[in-house]
């Protein structure tokens, strides 16, 4: 029976991972461990808590001394690294809580787990979940390979690197079987209102201010989370150690288009006539260090892995606002209290 501890599995990306590997692996113990900030959220998880293979324990990777006693109690096979803060705008404004979790949090991670496995690797796995933005900005054309050196921009990108190059660097110094993926950016169910897709399905449904950065002319290749977290599943399951995947949608959207896409789908389903919502576009002032343009080449993990998404755009989008719409309450409990107040401090009056 193995035992995988997923960190920051009640976060968004991370809940569709521990849903994925409690029902798929009845046989495997799963512990989610979150330290329930703003983002996190055990809501997300109400349809598998009572499943017999499923644990929660709350704590900080941050927390040495917490983490090295996790590791000794339950000895852990395996780790899908997920926890981190990962909000651009927040990494701008407060950049050591980016240091303190998404580098040194990972590195005690790292720590506890070559503590405890004290070079046994066998059957063990340390999994890194990184993002794009590492790499920096891309001009009109070309797309990141895993070979892409890092050029991070942001607060946040710059502490995503540096938690992959200790992951990296544990891996060739102490040969421990480690493994890292970049994604681009996911969308689905459950992410949390701060974030582009569902901050404005919100704002469009209370015909709120739809805040665009700069002439919105940023582009993202899009991908739909339960895509991502099936590529989670196999690299866990079949990468060799010491290797790096790039996961994305082939999906590439200019910000203003896939906001003005987003307003013709909930115009249609909010019975407005159409285009009625996109007087609430409101252009702000581009945030600092902002990268033009983002795009994964997922060659690498197609030809050696199998994976590519699954979920065609137009049908991962409708869905994606279907379950906003469906799923009020949830949505009503996660913006009330200290999200509204973020929201002031963020957009309103920019």
């Amino acid at each position: 029976m193995k035992k995988i501890l997923i960190t920051g599995g009640a976060g968004f990306i991370g809940n569709h991972v521990v849903r994925r590997f409690v029902n798929k692996y009845p046989d495997y113990e799963i512990y989610n461990l979150d330290s329930l900030t703003y983002a996190g959220n055990l809501e997300n998880l109400t349809d598998i808590d009572k499943k017999p293979n499923y644990h929660f324990i709350k704590g900080d990777i941050a927390d040495q001394e917490f983490i090295m006693n996790l590791f000794q109690e339950y000895q852990f096979d395996g780790v899908i690294h997920l926890a981190a803060e990962s909000h651009v705008d927040r990494s701008i404004k407060d950049p050591m809580t980016f240091v303190h979790t998404n580098v040194l949090g990972t590195v005690h991670l790292l720590n506890a787990a070559r503590t405890i496995w004290n070079g046994n690797w066998e059957g063990k796995k340390y999994y890194q979940i990184s993002t794009d933005e590492v790499y920096g900005a891309l001009g009109d054309t070309g797309s990141f390979k895993e070979t892409t050196p890092y050029n991070p921009h942001s607060p946040y990108s710059a502490a995503k690197a540096s938690a992959d190059h200790f992951v990296r660097a544990y891996h060739d110094t102490y040969g421990m079987p480690t493994v890292v993926s970049n994604c681009s950016n996911n969308y689905g169910p459950y992410q949390f209102p701060e974030k582009l897709i569902p901050l404005f399905i919100n704002n469009i449904k209370n015909n709120k201010p739809l805040p665009v950065y700069g002439k919105g002319i940023n582009v993202r290749d899009w991908l739909y989370v339960e895509d991502h977290a099936e590529a989670i599943d196999l690299i866990f399951h079949e990468a060799k150690p010491g290797e790096t995947y790039n996961i994305g949608g082939n999906n590439e959207w200019r910000n203003i288009d896939l906001i003005k896409k987003l307003i013709e789908i909930m115009d249609r389903k909010l019975g407005r006539p159409e285009g009625t919502s996109l007087q609430l576009i409101t252009y702000v002032t581009d945030r600092a260090g902002h990268d033009l343009r983002y795009a994964i080449d997922p060659t690498k993990i197609k030809n050696e892995l199998g994976w590519e998404p699954k979920v065609k755009f137009a049908e991962g989008f409708e869905k994606t606002v279907d379950w906003y719409l469906a799923n009020e309450e949830w949505f009503n409990h996660v913006t009330s209290g200290a999200y509204v107040e973020y929201y002031k401090k963020m957009y309103e009056g920019r």
